[in-house]
C-alpha cells in the first residue's frame, strides 16, 4: 500500500501543500490533467470547509490528510479535532441559488465517486473521499 500523510495548520496559505500533493499524485496514478485539477478542487474545498465550520477561521488548528494508492482506487481522509459536524445537515445549496459560496458539497460529491462523513470519534471529523483510478470502475 502506498501511503502519504500530512498535517497542516488550519492557515489557509497551507492549503496549497494539500493542493499540490493531490494534484501531483493524481497525475501519478494515471488521472488526466482535468481529473487531476477537479480531485484537487474538491479537496481543496473539503479543507476550506474544515477552516471554515469545524475551527471558525481559527489558523492554529491541525488537518490532517492521508493520501492511500489502493488496487482500484486513490483514497484522501481529511480529519480534524474541531466542532463535530452534524452529517445530517451537510448539503450544497440549491444550483439555481447564484451567488458566491456554498457549492463545496456540492463539487465534492460531483467529482468523488465515494464520500463518507464520519463524526463517530470522540472530538473532530473525518471525510473519506475515494475516486476509482482510470479503468478500475
Amino acid at each position: 500500500m502506498d501511503a502519504i500523510e500530512i498535517k497542516i495548520s488550519s492557515n489557509p496559505k497551507y492549503l496549497k501543500i494539500l493542493r499540490s500533493t493531490v494534484y501531483h499524485l493524481a497525475r501519478v496514478c494515471g488521472f488526466s490533467n482535468k481529473e487531476g485539477n477537479a480531485l484537487t478542487v474538491a479537496v481543496s474545498e473539503a479543507a476550506a470547509n474544515i477552516i471554515k465550520h469545524a475551527y471558525k477561521n481559527e489558523k492554529d488548528k491541525p488537518i490532517f490528510m492521508s493520501c492511500r494508492l489502493l488496487d482500484d482506487r486513490l483514497e484522501i481522509v481529511l480529519r480534524d479535532s474541531g466542532i463535530k459536524t452534524d452529517v445530517e445537515k451537510i448539503k450544497s445549496r440549491e444550483l439555481e441559488d447564484v451567488k458566491p459560496g456554498g457549492l463545496g458539497v456540492h463539487i465534492i460529491k460531483s467529482t468523488m465517486d465515494v464520500v463518507i462523513y464520519d463524526n463517530s470519534s470522540k472530538d473532530g471529523n473525518q471525510l473519506t473521499m475515494a475516486k476509482y483510478l482510470p479503468g478500475k470502475k
